[in-house]
């Protein structure tokens, strides 16, 4: 991997001049990262102290100093992960923006790093998936970054997408139990062949089985593009636990088929290969990136002391999914308590969307940096590998 380093000389009449050059990779980092980052940062004491705990990490590390040589890079070179210095607030804000625009990063983790004068939730409005405080401390950054890598790993597996041919009844506005076919699956996202047009806009509920699981899938999605021959790309919103499973279950072991050389279960041509079936727009995915999870959880009405035991079947920076049979009506006023071993989550919500005898979305109501901390470190928590799931209590 190429990297490039700038050397700063002297300041004359307010110009400094800077000089770019190329270097071979330190001796010390690991031969074969997978994952890559982009550190833009000028502070010579971070930049060190984050090279060194991605470099342990696994993770590729560039480095810039400003935001238009990083801009360069990151039009035409992919990241994992992008780590900006907001000490240039407006500056920062604008490379998040034009960054999550780049087709090649629109999806990249970006980690902002603040201090007291940032305005933290714009940060998060413009992008930003994870905040660093400064100064940067060893104990933190490294907690905050394994945890980050951890959304990177998942969010590379998120893009892989499988051929297979399973048929399914759709049911949307008006219509029920509309035929279809599922050719290709991920585990954010479907592409599907329609007969008929799909809403725009609003819910799609699917019913299908995949080859070789007894159980079936049901969920619901939205309509990311379709074409004129019935071809339409499917992002997951709403997905049950049991749902989640059976297509977890499929999922890994056709990813690990697939990745042996043999042949997968279909043997249908996939007629959406390479069509970017799952582009996400970049405002969706910066605001609303969902993270699947199995969470005990307690709701309960504003103001009320009862509690509704439940589940959480995902959740994002700006909400989640409650899994209840008996969901409370949109418009709703909610607390939401989630307990780890680590923490206790208390955050108020709204219903925004209902199905009955299915669930219900809640989006949070975030009012405190600690709040938005306490959500990041949930997401963080439901992220890690399986043989950490005893942290979350039932």
């Amino acid at each position: 991997m190429t990297k490039v380093t700038f050397v700063v000389r002297a300041q004359t009449q307010g110009v400094t001049a800077v000089t770019c050059r190329g270097f071979e990779p330190d001796p010390t980092m690991h031969s074969s990262m997978a994952l890559t980052s982009l550190v833009v940062c000028a502070d010579a004491k971070a930049v060190p102290l984050l090279s060194r705990i991605l470099s342990d990490l696994g993770i590729g590390v560039e480095h810039c100093e400003d935001a238009p040589t990083a801009l360069a890079r990151l039009a035409t070179q992919p990241f994992d992960a992008l780590l900006v210095d907001c000490k240039d607030e407006p500056a920062a804000i604008g490379l998040i923006a034009n960054a999550r625009r780049a087709p090649v990063n629109r999806a990249t983790l970006v980690i902002a790093m603040v201090d007291g004068r940032n305005r933290v939730r714009d940060v998060f409005a413009r992008g930003a998936n994870f905040i660093l405080y400064k100064p940067i401390s060893l104990e933190r950054a490294s907690t905050s970054l394994r945890a980050a890598r951890a959304l990177m790993r998942r969010e590379r597996r998120r893009n892989q997408r499988i051929s297979v041919h399973a048929q399914a009844a759709i049911d949307y506005a008006t219509t029920e139990n509309a035929p279809a076919t599922v050719v290709e699956l991920s585990e954010s996202g479907m592409g599907i062949q329609s007969e008929g047009k799909l809403p725009a806009r609003g819910k799609v509920y699917f019913q299908f089985s995949l080859p070789g699981q007894a159980g079936s899938v049901r969920l619901s999605g939205d309509v990311v593009w379709q074409d004129s021959t019935g071809r339409v790309g499917i992002r997951f919103a709403d997905v049950p636990q049991a749902s989640r499973r059976v297509l977890g279950q499929w999922l890994q072991a056709n990813l690990t088929r697939s990745s042996d050389g043999n042949n997968l279960p279909s043997a249908s041509v996939n007629p959406l290969a390479g069509l970017g079936l799952l582009s996400v727009s970049s405002a969706d995915r910066r605001e609303r990136s969902r993270h699947a999870c199995q969470l005990g959880a307690e709701v309960y009405r504003l103001g009320s002391n009862v509690p509704t035991r439940c589940s959480l079947s995902d959740i994002s920076t700006g909400g989640c999914y409650v899994e209840t049979t008996d969901p409370f009506s949109s418009g709703t006023a909610v607390q939401i308590v989630v307990r780890t071993r680590d923490i206790k989550l208390r955050i108020q919500g709204t219903v925004q969307a209902v199905h009955r005898a299915f669930g219900m979305g809640v989006a949070f109501s975030l009012k405190t940096a600690e709040e938005r901390e306490q959500v990041q470190q949930l997401i963080a928590l439901v992220a890690q590998p399986p043989e950490l799931s005893s942290l979350v209590e039932p």
